[in-house]
């Protein structure tokens, strides 16, 4: 599998007031989508995360964001070590994701751009 890059996930209360601080550290317009009841900006190599505090409890639990090639072959290789996949793979906004635990207990979301089927 090949890792495009990494995106840290950050918790946040405020979206509206936490966008305009990322996006001037990470010289990067935000990018925004909800996923679920949480509202997400995606700004340079941050995930920035809003909503109800029992989905970001559970966001919290993830990691970091990989990208990608695809995600497909994600799962064959996280599977070939041992990995559970414990969400996914499903498409979203942007492409197509799945949450695996790697067998050290980490957990990692795993993202690539592709839309459903291809």
């Amino acid at each position: 599998m090949d890792i495009l890059g990494t995106s840290l996930r950050v918790c946040v209360d405020d979206l509206d007031a936490a966008v305009p601080v990322y996006e001037r550290l990470a010289n990067a317009e935000a990018v925004r989508f909800a996923q679920g009841p949480v509202a997400v900006a995606a700004v340079g190599p941050f995930f920035l995360m809003s909503g109800p505090e029992e989905h970001l409890e559970v966001l919290r639990k993830i990691a970091a964001t990989l990208a990608v090639k695809d995600v497909d072959e994600a799962v064959a290789d996280l599977t070939a070590v041992g990995a559970q996949i414990l969400a996914g793979p499903k498409s979203t906004p942007i492409g197509r994701n799945l949450v695996a635990r790697h067998p050290d207990g980490s957990v990692f979301e795993y993202v690539d751009r592709q839309e459903a089927g291809q």
